[in-house]
């Protein structure tokens, strides 16, 4: 077996079909075949189940793909660590993003780029779960997340806490000069809550605290977008809970920001990235702005 035939047999298993992988190698078919089936005879075993035009791992198929998978991650790496080496901080770096912690970017954002005005940005929005997965598949190098995630396998750093804070239509306070609500309050009126599309998070932190007051909530819309829910509160939909700084760059006179009385809701949230795996220098930097 050589590094030709596992990247050939990567691609194979990769594109489920001969045709579609030759394409993607830019090579014709039979060569792909025949360094398929020369493999498996190096190794006396069958890698695909043919069914039809599909090709199916079989058992041995499946860990020689994760084992190739894993190789191709490392010749990727020490590629990026030797041009690192010569090139120093430029290209593209690739973070993620909670839409509720866009507060944290811009400024270190700035700051990066006047130190190193040849580097570029690419930035991805989601929810923790999302992100997570997007770092897992390297699609990005770290990202700044709301916990409570399942941090196996990435390195962390956390962030300084902050409170969570009530945000309300304006026009629903007969006292325009209310500064506070409570949670008995909050549990009569319309909420609108920030739901992860998957995984334990924010809107189950705040559930909990109702539980604990032996208090039922009316939840009249979930959605993973803060946007969205920050638009329907201006229209007088309902009321949402938010770590503050969400709202720091959209507060206007149609809704008003009400502190928790009686409770105490704090949002925790860490910058992250895969542990034991190579960084950029970029990233290293780019991480060094939080601490």
């Amino acid at each position: 077996m050589n590094i030709k035939q596992l990247r050939y047999f990567y691609e194979i298993a990769n594109e489920g079909q001969i045709t579609l992988a030759a394409q993607k190698l830019h090579i014709s078919q039979p060569p792909l075949s025949q360094s398929l089936r020369a493999l498996e005879e190096s190794l006396n075993v069958v890698l695909f189940e043919r069914n039809g035009r599909k090709m199916e791992l079989t058992e041995a198929g499946v860990i020689l793909y994760e084992k190739a998978e894993e190789i191709f991650y490392k010749i990727d790496e020490t590629i990026a660590e030797v041009q690192e080496t010569d090139q120093g901080i430029r290209g593209t770096l690739a973070i993620g993003c909670n839409k509720s912690c866009y507060s944290r970017i811009p400024k270190r954002v700035s700051r990066f780029q006047e130190e190193f005005p040849h580097m570029k940005f690419r930035i991805l929005e989601g929810d923790s779960y999302y992100l997570a997965k997007q770092l897992t598949e390297r699609e990005i190098e770290l990202a700044i997340v709301r916990l409570p995630i399942d941090m196996t396998g990435f390195a962390y750093h956390l962030l300084p806490e902050e409170d969570y804070v009530v945000i309300s239509p304006a026009k629903w306070l007969i006292d325009p000069n209310k500064e506070s609500i409570s949670i008995e309050e909050l549990a009569n009126i319309p909420l609108l809550l920030l739901h992860r599309l998957k995984g334990i998070g924010q809107f189950e932190i705040i559930l909990d605290k109702f539980r604990s007051q032996q208090l039922t909530p009316k939840i009249v819309c979930e959605s993973p977008n803060v946007d969205i829910l920050l638009g329907l509160v201006e229209e007088g939909v309902g009321a949402t809970i938010l770590p503050k700084s969400t709202l720091l760059k959209n507060y206007n006179r149609k809704v008003k920001i009400l502190h928790m009385e009686d409770t105490q809701i704090v949002s925790q949230s860490a910058i992250i990235w895969l542990k034991d795996r190579y960084i950029s220098k970029s990233a290293k930097r780019f991480i060094g702005l939080f601490q």
